[in-house]
């Protein structure tokens, strides 16, 4: 059995919880939980009980409350965890497999010397075990004034953690859900509130963040009599001046994350005072970090097994001469799709796998921020550089060059990493780098049915879904066969044991694909991926997108096109070429198109239009308005 404290204090056995009604030995079982394995005297434990109006016979009575407690434990079958007398008080004896609160401090003691991949994940966690109100079902003015004020503000210091590490790499829209929350819970905590302008003004809503300076303002004035504190008041200041605020300069070692939004990294940083407020700083560029796992992977066999065979036969295909007298180029993979298609995690699938044949080590190297704007070769070299000096075996290396948005990022790197081999992911098809470098091509799908089936099986676990196989085929389709929404379907029935699949599948489908996404994690998100992947292309091409996918045509042709966006098919077949080439529509035969079911509930949502209504020709032209293929400059990349 486990005592849950942090919210109403409960006992669950892992499956049913019982929330325990308000009483007397409710209270003083929280009494003992707070100091879990401590004597807590009994003076103490009348305090809690009765307060300051205890009554005559206050020893019987504390030690007929302790009798009633034994009997509840009885109930309930908790035979691990006794009420001990001992001299001068009581104790109870808990761990962290028996005490939420144990359990908590556990996560953060480990998170904050854990390696470069978990901390933030760790830190989340330890946020999830609080259930709701603290202790909202014990009735004692003494614990709710002296105990539930500290046990708070050790959440409070997590997740002002967790917003650091969001802040600190551009996550900002994400950091936005916890902080609105937060900030009306306690709306006189100054650092949440900047936080929240920071974030805020990131994107794009200085207006928003100004009002909730404002807002504390006024608060503070009227509660306390003092202004905002002097970091704020120099935040608002560089916002009415219009600064670029630049990166978050957190003052302490930066967090690296390994996987840009899927697998976060480490350090401890808080945001510091904007004293540099005024000076424009270009966000860092990610570091490279050695490679996180992918748990629970499955299907790609046919990928799997061809980049397996391309990295393995490196060594002889290296050595190998032609008869020209030059040695063969290094082996390059490129793996191309839509976004969420699952291009990373089968680079670092793989990547795993062939670990032993490269002994000069793995790296992983975004090459788009966190903000989605895409580093420059030059930041590209100097981060491959500083991470590969400090590797510690010699020879060949494997590069992952994750989410690559132009050729010209890419080939200077394969000139720096001659002797290893290297794997790119990206939503762009990178036709001129396989022209030039050469390499293997790898467009990446949805799963195939069975993929999908074995994806669930792996994460959700063999039982549950071996109890409700059509439902689990039914939860598939409705996902799309999707990688990135089938994940977040599994994370959802683990966090729920007693929802169906059959439910859950009905329950998405009717709001799709909205409804793909995590409460506690807003990045493991569908329509986010989505709105993201949408906001990295010029405004006019973006909307086609969104004109296309709310047509009710399942096969897109140039023709179609062509009248749904009102331009000649010259024009429309330029832009197919570039959704396409986007990872935003799929080919078929010659000619002919069709977009990923999600996206195209995504566009109907994003564009809330009747489907199929022909622009007004009269118009600005749409080539006008599109700039043409390559708009990133190379110049600029260099």
């Amino acid at each position: 059995m486990r005592f849950q404290l942090l919210g109403p204090l409960s006992i669950t056995d892992g499956r049913d919880v019982v929330v325990l009604p308000p009483s007397k030995p409710t209270a003083l079982l929280a009494a003992l939980l707070i100091r879990p394995g401590s004597v807590v005297s009994t003076d103490h434990l009348r305090g809690v009980v009765w307060g300051e109006e205890q009554p005559t016979t206050a020893k019987a009575a504390l030690q007929s409350c302790v009798l009633r407690l034994r009997r509840i434990f009885a109930k309930y079958g908790i035979e691990d965890q006794a009420v001990v007398a001992v001299a001068g008080g009581y104790r109870i004896q808990a761990d962290t497999e028996t005490l939420d609160l144990l359990h908590f401090r556990q996560l953060v003691d480990r998170a904050g010397t854990s390696g470069e991949e978990a901390e933030l994940y760790t830190l989340r966690a330890a946020l999830a075990l609080w259930q709701g109100p603290l202790l909202a079902n014990v009735p004692s003015d003494l614990l709710h004034r002296d105990e539930v004020p500290r046990l708070a503000e050790e959440r409070l210091r997590v997740l002002e953690r967790v917003c650091d590490i969001e802040l600190e790499h551009g996550r900002y829209r994400e950091t936005l859900v916890d902080l609105w929350e937060v900030t009306r819970v306690y709306p006189a905590h100054e650092r949440f509130t900047e936080q929240l302008m920071l974030a805020l003004c990131r994107t794009g809503r200085q207006t928003e963040a100004l009002a909730e300076y404002r807002r504390i303002k006024e608060h503070l004035r009227e509660e306390l009599g003092v202004d905002p504190r002097a970091e704020l008041q120099r935040l608002e200041l560089a916002i009415l001046r219009g600064d670029d605020l630049g990166a978050v300069d957190t003052g302490r070692a930066p967090v690296r994350f390994g996987l840009r939004g899927t697998h976060p990294g480490t350090g401890t940083p808080t945001v510091q005072e904007h004293e540099r407020a005024a000076h424009h700083q270009q966000p860092a560029a990610p570091e490279a970090a050695p490679l996180p796992t992918v748990p629970g992977f499955t299907g790609r066999v046919r990928e799997v097994k061809a980049l397996t065979e391309l990295l393995t036969d490196r060594q002889q295909d290296a050595a190998s001469v032609t008869d020209m007298g030059t040695e063969n180029r290094s082996p390059v993979a490129v793996l191309s799709g839509a976004p969420g298609i699952g291009k990373t995690a089968l680079a670092l699938h793989v990547a795993h796998l062939v670990r032993g044949h490269y002994p000069g080590g793995r790296l992983l190297l975004p090459l788009t921020r966190p903000d989605g704007t895409p580093l420059t070769a030059g930041e590209a070299l100097g981060a491959l550089r500083e991470a590969s000096a400090g590797q510690p075996g010699t020879g060949p290396t494997l590069l992952v060059l994750d989410d690559a948005v132009h050729p010209d990022q890419v080939r200077p790197l394969l000139a720096a990493n001659a002797r290893g081999a290297t794997i790119v992911t990206s939503r762009m098809g990178l036709a001129a780098l396989v022209a030039t470098h050469g390499g293997t091509v790898h467009r990446l799908g949805a799963l195939e049915p069975r993929e999908s089936h074995a994806l669930l099986t792996a994460v959700v676990g063999r039982e549950r879904i071996g109890a409700e196989p059509s439902a689990a085929l039914l939860l598939a389709s409705v996902c799309g066969h999707h990688p990135l929404a089938l994940r977040i379907a599994a994370a959802r029935l683990l966090t729920r044991p007693r929802l169906r699949l059959a439910d859950c599948a009905d329950w998405l489908r009717r709001d799709l694909p909205a409804r793909l996404s995590l409460a506690d994690d807003p990045r493991m998100s569908v329509p986010l991926t989505l709105d993201e992947a949408l906001e990295r292309l010029p405004p006019a091409l973006a909307e086609a997108h969104l004109r296309l996918g709310s047509t009710p045509h399942d096969v897109l042709t140039t023709g179609r096109a062509a009248a749904v966006l009102g331009i000649a098919e010259g024009t429309a077949e330029e832009v197919m070429e570039r959704l396409l080439d986007a990872g935003l529509l799929e080919e078929g035969r010659p000619g002919a198109f069709w977009m990923h079911d999600l996206l195209r509930a995504h566009a109907r949502r994003a564009t809330a239009l009747p489907p199929g209504p022909v622009p007004d020709p009269a118009h600005p032209s749409w080539r006008e308005r599109i700039p043409p293929v390559g708009r990133t400059s190379p110049a600029a990349l260099r």
